[in-house]
């Protein structure tokens, strides 16, 4: 693609394009982030924040004089119209997958001219991806795996979280709610549903604020779940494995899978 005929000021409402963006080295373009990023970390010193996840700053946008704006999912679906109206570009993916999240990745490469990179750069990311689901099919058990979204109420994990789970070498205990794209619809309304399920590995990620195992331990009626009574429960951070993005296929699986072979090596 010619240059002159890419977009040239990139608002990112979420943290996965602007990851990526500068992945390729295309930071240049970007003139406005999410306040939720983190990764890079250089990324909030250079860049205005102008969105949360739900809400932005539309006025803000608007004088950034976008000609792009990239958003993620249907919750972001109003600030979408809003933008739309003031004649703004906007494209707002929906991925929920691994397969997805590739696909959503090689889209913004080409959109800015960089597919070739970007294929580079995704085929390391599957040929790691191989390397460990083959690792995860070799290990001589694979955990139950209770991932938790969110504590009150508990919400099991998204579609994308599930797959990479299992890619490393953990079986989600909730696998029907995992194509369930909205959290509510992920919500277990009976959390002695978890305890029946028996997990033997307990992951939280709580959306943005620190995970607290104690508090897991000492839900009525826990103490004799397998994880709990192991002190088998961790943490990863959010922005490692609930972005639909370069985190979660490069950090997040790696993270899982290294607590995949904790586990392993404990119960051998």
């Amino acid at each position: 693609m010619r240059d002159d005929l890419a977009p040239r000021r990139i608002v990112c409402l979420t943290e996965e394009t602007t990851e990526w963006l500068y992945l390729l080295g295309q930071e240049a373009r970007i003139v406005g982030i999410s306040g939720y990023t983190v990764r890079p970390r250089r990324a909030r010193e250079e860049k205005p924040k102008v969105s949360a996840f739900l809400t932005a700053k539309v006025d803000r946008i608007l004088a950034l004089e976008p000609d792009c704006v990239f958003g993620f999912s249907d919750l972001q679906a109003d600030i979408a119209s809003a933008l739309v109206r003031q004649g703004v570009q906007v494209t707002v993916f929906n991925q929920r997958s691994v397969a997805e999240i590739f696909s959503v990745l090689y889209q913004v490469a080409a959109m800015v001219g960089c597919a070739e990179r970007g294929l580079e750069l995704l085929d390391g990311m599957r040929a790691r991806l191989d390397a460990i689901a083959a690792a995860g099919r070799a290990l001589p058990r694979r955990p139950r795996l209770w991932f938790e979204e969110w504590d009150e109420p508990p919400i099991s994990c998204i579609r994308w979280v599930s797959e990479l789970a299992a890619i490393a070498g953990a079986d989600d205990i909730f696998p029907e709610l995992a194509r369930q794209s909205l959290g509510k619809d992920r919500i277990v309304a009976d959390p002695l549903e978890i305890v029946r399920r028996a997990p033997e590995l307990i992951v939280g990620s709580w959306c943005g604020k620190k995970f607290r195992p104690e508090r897991v331990a000492a839900r009525a009626g826990w103490q004799d779940v397998p994880a709990v009574r192991d002190a088998a429960l961790h943490e990863i951070k959010s922005a490692d494995i609930l972005q639909p993005g370069p985190a979660a296929l490069t950090d997040g699986v790696e993270q899982l899978h290294r607590l995949v072979l904790q586990w392993n090596a404990r119960h051998a």
